[in-house]
Parts: C-alpha cells; structure tokens; sequence
C-alpha cells in the first residue's frame, strides 16, 4: 500500500471523486469486505459490492485476500494508498499551467505552480517506480509569523537574494553529465482555523 497515489487518469479520477465511493476508500485504508464495509457505512451490501468494483475495475482498490464467513466466501479489498490526489493532469489541456498567468504575484499563479508540481513529480516518481529507483526531491516545510507586512515584505527580498545567491553559486547550464532540476519557493497565509462548535465547547 502506498503513502500517496496520484490520480492522473481523467475517468479514475472521475470514480475517486464520488463522495461515497471516496467513503469507501477512505474505509479500505486498513483491509475488510463488503459485508464490513456496509455495516459500518449504513448501506445495502449489494449497493457497496458494486462501488467496490467500479474502484477496482480503475486501480483504486485491490483483492489481498480471502475469508470464509457462514456458507460464503468474501473478498477482502484494500484501497492501493493510504491517501490519494487528483493531478490537473487528468484535466488534459484545461489545467492549470503557470505560463498561462501574466500575473506572477497573483494567489492564482502560486496554484498554477502548485498544479505544475503535482502533475511533474507524479509522472517522474512513477517512472522511478518502474525503474526501481528512488526519485530525488526536496521539500521545505515551516511556519513563520511575520510582525508587521514591512517585516514581511524585507523578508521576500532577503529570500530573493538568497536563493539568486545560491542559485548562481550551483547553476551550470553546460555541466556534462548535469541534470536541471525546478525550484519553487512559495509563501501563503495559513488559512484560519475552524471555529469551534459552540455545543461542543467545555
């Protein structure tokens, strides 16, 4: 079972979306049946078997095994990851792309760079996966609270001429043997965090 898997063809991802059938895979991140899976989700067993087989007929869930329950046999069905996401890719030419946006300091552009990411490193480590190898990336995660938007705005730039810095200090255009690789550095507001439910406040 994978971490994560990426959702890149348009009729999977179509599947994944459902909001049941996204239910049900969320319930197969540990392996059950149907039988199990319906009782705990309320619903007809024979209405989830025919979700589960749609997830199965596009990759999303797969058969680990087998158990005898009364006079029957019942499939055990795992989902093939623990979390999924739907690459702009599946959306063929519609999605996303960066140069597409004249506004390099919009919010949208920053989605278009995110877009780009998913739909770049989704296909690279899925043929490293082919090839047996480990793709190399780094990924820079944190939080900052900037005092006042002055603090925040001479930080962009000493951010700026950092990464210029290092960039001219390893960049070779003509290295032989070199690979290019993409950097994105981006910074956006944490979105607030959800009320609480006044009924279930002490």
């Amino acid at each position: 079972m994978l971490d994560l898997e990426v959702i890149d063809d348009p009729a999977a991802a179509v599947v994944a979306l459902d909001p049941l059938r996204a239910r049900l895979l969320a319930g197969l991140a540990e392996p059950a049946s149907a039988s199990a899976l319906a009782e705990r989700a309320g619903l007809p067993r024979q209405k989830v078997n025919y979700h589960l087989r749609i997830l199965e007929e596009h990759g999303l869930v797969t058969e680990v095994g087998q158990r005898r329950w009364g006079g029957l046999t019942e499939r055990v069905l795992h989902a093939t990851a623990a979390s999924y996401v739907v690459s702009p890719g599946a959306l063929g030419e519609a999605a996303g792309d960066p140069d597409r946006i004249a506004d390099r300091l919009s919010a949208r552009y920053l989605i278009a760079l995110a877009a780009r990411v998913v739909r770049e490193v989704a296909g690279l480590v899925r043929r490293a996966d082919q090839a047996g190898k480990r793709l190399p990336t780094l990924a820079l995660d944190t939080e900052l609270r900037f005092r006042s938007a002055a603090e925040r705005a001479a930080f962009t730039s000493d951010l700026a001429d950092a990464v210029t810095t290092l960039v001219s200090r390893y960049h070779d255009a003509k290295a032989p043997g070199g690979r290019s690789h993409r950097l994105v550095v981006v910074a956006h507001p944490l979105p607030a965090a959800p009320s609480p439910d006044p009924e279930e406040a002490p």
